[in-house]
């Protein structure tokens, strides 16, 4: 089982792109360099393997539209505008295809919080590529908490379903993840004070060192995210915007299809850097 990386935290620039979010998801890298530039904020970085945020990050402005956005770190689905108690989803454990002796990263989520926030409370899987070997673990953090890996075993192909609920009115949250294929579950209770539960998110996603440097995305082929719902209903109730990673060049490390039946997506992954 390999532990978790503590790197120190960067963010990283959410960039609002010119795609609608019906249109394939390759087009937000040939967007023009101005429009990938323009950045409507900077997206905290909630990933597990990192600590704390490295200072005051701004945040994400509500009132952009909801169309295709890019990210160097984030891939998948998110919706902002409005209050959030819960969000879940379920996908498919992929396997990661791991060659040579370099390290690759990769971790699939759902949370509560982190896209126009500094809190992100969040469970989900992972494989990373450590000397050419695929490692599969699951985990849940309250950032900028550390992480908690959990000891169960973790085998591609395993159904996974999660959830994260805000219980009303106070600072308190439920963490749910299960992993029908080996047995397991845990149902983790934690308050977390000062969180605003103003976005919700179902993310495949990389991490990143504190010189804002990403590291290489893990090959996982295709991740299928489906039932990812917001408050109770399918996510694009809640006006979900779609999230397209890139490189520092603006070319897409993954796909991210469209919603189908408003709460199942794919990503598939295209390129490391």
């Amino acid at each position: 089982m390999l532990r978790r990386w503590c790197i120190p935290l960067a963010g990283l620039a959410l960039v609002i792109g010119s795609v609608a979010a019906t249109a394939p998801a390759a087009a937000a890298g040939h967007a023009p360099r101005a429009a990938r530039t323009a950045a409507a904020g900077q997206l905290v970085r909630p990933t597990i393997h990192l600590i704390r945020p490295a200072g005051t990050r701004p945040m994400i402005s509500h009132g952009f539209p909801h169309t295709a956005a890019t990210s160097t770190n984030w891939s998948g689905y998110a919706a902002t505008g409005r209050k959030f108690r819960s969000v879940s989803a379920h996908w498919t454990e992929p396997k990661g295809h791991c060659s040579g002796s370099g390290r690759k990263f990769s971790s699939f989520w759902v949370g509560i919080d982190g896209a126009n926030s500094g809190t992100v409370e969040q469970t989900g899987s992972e494989v990373d590529c450590v000397g050419g070997s695929p490692r599969y673990f699951a985990w849940y953090e309250m950032f900028p908490a550390f992480p908690v890996n959990f000891s169960n075993r973790v085998r591609p192909g395993d159904h996974f379903s999660a959830s994260v609920t805000h219980k009303r009115g106070g600072s308190k949250y439920i963490l749910v993840i299960k992993d029908s294929t080996q047995h397991w579950s845990h149902t983790v209770h934690k308050s977390l004070r000062g969180a605003k539960n103003s976005s919700a998110e179902i993310i495949a996603e990389a991490p990143s060192t504190s010189n804002n440097h990403v590291l290489p995305l893990a090959n996982f082929g295709t991740m299928h995210f489906t039932k990812a719902k917001a408050n109770g209903s399918a996510i694009s109730r809640s006006r979900a915007f779609r999230i397209i990673m890139i490189n520092n060049a603006g070319r897409p490390k993954d796909a991210v299809s469209s919603l189908s039946h408003g709460e199942n997506f794919t990503v598939r992954w295209k390129h490391s850097t």
